[in-house]
């Protein structure tokens, strides 16, 4: 427990509070300037050939991931704007309030600036503005933007960090018993 209080005491210390908000701020205004861009060069479900297997594309998707209630009758909007809050204001406290591990923190960057961007979104035109068209042949992955990938690049770096401090406990465990 002390040994948790040094890191996040030594993290503040070299990352002030500001340049995590920082981070996120700039994470979100992005995003942000992604999604106006592409809106303002491709008209509504149209889309721009960059290679063989990748567009940019203007999409609104109400729904979630994958669209998910996107054909909900129009309640979804306010409950994945409650969702976000839901998400983004706790941990963002999290992350500037509380002894977290470092790595921790950045993570809840990318989350809280993913989280944060879409829900920009949501409250101004009740869905999110996608962009990015990964496909092959007929074959395509649904279309996402920046906050989406900030997002899935936190947890895929959640999941490393779990199972590295699973590890170092199992190895931890093992010497103990020798």
């Amino acid at each position: 427990m002390l040994e948790e209080l040094f890191v996040a005491q030594a993290f503040w210390r070299v990352y002030p509070r500001w340049v995590w908000i920082a981070v996120v701020l700039a994470l979100i205004l992005l995003d942000q300037i992604t999604k106006v861009f592409f809106a303002s060069i491709i008209p509504l479900g149209g889309s721009i050939e960059v290679t063989s297997w990748f567009n940019f594309v203007h999409l609104l998707n109400t729904g979630a991931a994958f669209s998910i209630l996107a054909d909900a009758g129009g309640w979804q909007r306010w409950f994945f704007i409650s969702l976000s809050v839901l998400v983004v204001v706790p941990i963002t406290v999290l992350c500037l309030l509380k002894k977290i591990d470092p790595a921790e923190r950045w993570i809840g960057a990318g989350v809280a600036a993913g989280g944060g961007g879409n829900l920009i979104d949501r409250v101004q035109t009740g869905a999110v503005v996608d962009f990015l068209d990964v496909h092959w042949r007929s074959l395509h992955w649904p279309a996402f933007n920046l906050a989406d990938v900030f997002i899935v690049c936190a947890m895929v770096a959640w999941v490393g960090l779990s199972i590295a401090i699973s590890k170092r406990k199992a190895t931890g465990l093992r010497e103990e018993s020798r």
